[in-house]
């Protein structure tokens, strides 16, 4: 295994050489979701004593519930709520600590978070949706379908985090950590201007998004509200700090695994990982030239691989451009 160093020498290697976005980089159409009345779809629940901001687009479709990562907020899924709502109840909220949510009573911890995800369908609910998790969110629905194994139908991990984490060193990560957030947090107040420039696009999300300028504006700003959250460097102490690789083989749900080939954040070999550790039930596909966000870089894409998967296709990669198994 190559040393923390070398680790993050290749990832930056891999993420940073650019050949420049095609055509189909980030497709999402902005119209599909600006033109959603959000505020008429949100609300507070209350999760063990403390307030949590859902976003609930009701109906009597198959439920889908979305899980934001370290550092984003329910935003993240814009486009793929927009996607599914006349089809699915689409539910999301903001982890504790995170976007409007209230900081939980506790500790933050991935047992924490995906009880109070647990609870959230309780009251809401939902019985056994089908759980799509990005980053930490992926780490998060994994928790669940562990912990709570009647409450997932199916499994979605999108650049999860939970296995290379555990040989991350937590404290030179975690000052490097701080600082990173109270530098967003600084150009999150002046976000409004900084992210209208494409180049101030790329110094803000280039961690996480292979070509930040072609994001539009509006979505930008949208990914800028997880900006300090209060929750974030105990959000990224628990994840660096839990494992459950030796839990994994207890996920018996379908299980899609997608990854960007060249996510800064995440090696893109876990994605191997997850599929060997959960076993057969579990199917690994990479978006080309993606970075740590497949579901708002590659929208089109992402949603059509994600309808194929919740429709029992075997191989639902089979006929998107650029996704190879």
């Amino acid at each position: 295994m190559p040393s923390v160093y070398e680790d993050v020498l290749n990832r930056a290697k891999n993420g940073l050489a650019r050949p420049g976005a095609d055509a189909t980089y980030a497709d999402g159409d902005d119209h599909s979701w600006m033109q959603i009345d959000w505020p008429s779809l949100s609300r507070d629940l209350e999760v063990d004593g403390r307030m949590v901001h859902v976003v609930d687009t009701g109906g009597s479709g198959p439920p889908l519930l979305f899980l934001h990562g370290l550092g984003g907020v329910w935003q993240n899924w814009l486009l793929n709520i927009a996607a599914f709502k006349d089809t699915h109840r689409c539910v999301t909220f903001d982890l504790p600590g995170f976007g409007q949510s209230e900081m939980p009573e506790g500790d933050i911890s991935i047992p924490g978070f995906a009880r109070a995800a647990d609870a959230v369908c309780e009251q809401l609910g939902i019985d056994c949706p089908v759980v799509i998790g990005n980053s930490m969110g992926g780490f998060v629905g994994a928790e669940l379908a562990i912990s709570f194994p009647t409450r997932v139908d199916k499994l979605v991990l999108v650049s999860a985090a939970g296995l290379s984490t555990e040989y991350v060193k937590a404290e030179p990560v975690l000052a490097t950590a701080r600082a990173w957030a109270a530098v967003i947090t600084r150009m999150g107040s002046q976000s409004d201007a900084f992210l209208r420039r494409p180049r101030g696009r790329r110094i803000a999300l280039q961690a996480v998004v292979r070509y930040p300028e072609k994001l539009s504006v509006p979505l930008a700003m949208e990914l800028s509200r997880g900006a300090g959250s209060p929750g974030f460097n105990e959000a990224f102490r628990a994840l660096l700090s839990y494992s459950f690789r030796d839990k994994l083989d207890r996920i018996q749900v379908p299980t899609l695994i997608v990854w960007g080939r060249n996510d800064i954040l995440v090696p893109v070999e876990d994605a191997e990982r997850f599929e060997h550790l959960i076993g057969e039930n579990a199917h690994s596909v990479i978006f080309e030239d993606t970075g740590h966000l497949a579901m708002l870089e590659r929208p089109r894409r992402f949603n059509e691989l994600l309808a194929g998967f919740i429709a029992g296709e075997r191989a639902p990669e089979a006929g998107v451009e650029g996704v190879s198994a």
